[in-house]
């Protein structure tokens, strides 16, 4: 009998109004394994309303309302807000919270998970997400078409500011090179774990993305490609990177099979496969938009030693970089005019990276 379960629940947790334990609230227990942290300070959600720069014509996507704390703010700022919420508890008690009011036609409930489902058209996203999808998450919203005017989204404060970091900054890595590449990116403000309940293991920041109009004209499989193999070793140079053998046979596969297949690849302008591949980009970066270099010396590489019968390639390869200057330069200084120009220089030599 479900009122008995409860009954039980709050025997073992305290008060199901919240007043005894931080887990709840409304009589709904969070489950941190769902990242389920509930913003509380009331200041902070005024603050982040009014940095988000809502306006009345709005329609707003949140992601994770949760009990709807900040869905009220979002629904006294803009037109409407479409509530997408992957538990159904919840769902229940944003609905039970906004029934009977002036908001219940102008709020929408999506019960799903927001990586699965289709969203619909929205001009602003404000969120505070579970922190577990952030990278497939940026990625799906930087894809959506037609294209929003920003998101303003609550991150893990470590994800965030490698989100923002610039050439040179220790956090700067393939997320922050492929993010900046499609969207403009600022630090709102930081917020302590205490601003939470239940309050998380780390402190986290808001940050405003807005994509850029129009995209630029780059194939951005060919970019992540690239960015993908200088950001393997970031702090070391460009040539010892290029040395690799793993990274000589790779583009020399696909210089061979670009070669017998006679195509010529410009920069794309195809709007529907840069939102493919930028879709599916999300996913395989989640476990990168931690990535660290590992400080392995470049003597512990597997690097070609030039008797390989590849090595006229290798030749090739290495002319493309001492052509830019690139060869003794590190990923982790490259802003992104160098990683274009260097894929300009690689493609009109032959040599792609999809």
């Amino acid at each position: 009998m479900a009122g008995g379960k409860i009954k039980k629940e709050k025997l073992r947790n305290g008060s199901a109004g919240g007043g005894g334990n931080p887990h709840f609230q409304g009589g709904i227990p969070f489950h941190k394994s769902k990242g389920q942290h509930i913003l509380k300070n009331p200041l902070l959600i005024d603050s982040i309303i009014q940095k988000s720069g809502i306006k009345p014509t709005d329609v707003i996507l949140e992601i994770g309302p949760g009990t709807g704390n900040l869905t009220k703010k979002l629904l006294e700022a803009g037109k409407s807000v479409i509530a997408v919420e992957v538990d159904p508890r919840m769902v229940l008690e944003l609905q039970r919270r906004f029934q009977g009011t002036p908001f219940s036609s102008r709020l929408k409930v999506i019960q799903g998970d927001v990586l699965k489902c289709e969203l619909p058209y929205f001009d602003i996203c404000v969120a505070n997400i579970p922190y577990q999808i952030s990278s497939p998450l940026t990625f799906k919203l930087l894809s959506h078409r037609p294209l929003f005017r920003c998101a303003v989204i609550m991150f893990q404060r470590e994800f965030a500011m490698r989100l923002v970091a610039q050439p040179g900054d220790t956090l700067y890595c393939r997320l922050s090179v492929n993010t900046q590449l499609l969207a403009r990116v600022s630090h709102l403000l930081k917020v302590g774990r205490n601003n939470f309940r239940p309050p998380p293991k780390v402190d986290s920041s808001v940050v405003r993305i807005e994509p850029r109009k129009p995209l630029p004209p780059v194939n951005f499989k060919e970019w992540d490609g690239l960015v993908r193999i200088c950001f393997n070793r970031k702090n070391k140079t460009l040539g010892s990177i290029f040395r690799q053998k793993t990274v000589l046979s790779l583009l020399e596969k696909n210089y061979k099979t670009l070669q017998a297949l006679q195509l010529s690849h410009e920069g794309s302008s195809d709007d529907t496969e840069m939102v493919l591949a930028v879709s599916a980009l999300g996913d395989t970066l989640e476990d990168l938009s931690m990535d660290v270099d590992d400080g392995r010396d470049d003597e512990e590489m597997e690097v070609d030693d030039g008797s390989a019968k590849g090595s006229e390639f290798k030749e090739k390869v290495l002319n493309v970089l001492k052509q830019g200057d690139f060869e003794e330069r590190r990923s982790s200084k490259l802003t992104q005019t160098d990683f274009m120009f260097l894929l300009s220089l690689f493609n009109k030599a032959g040599i792609h990276f999809s």
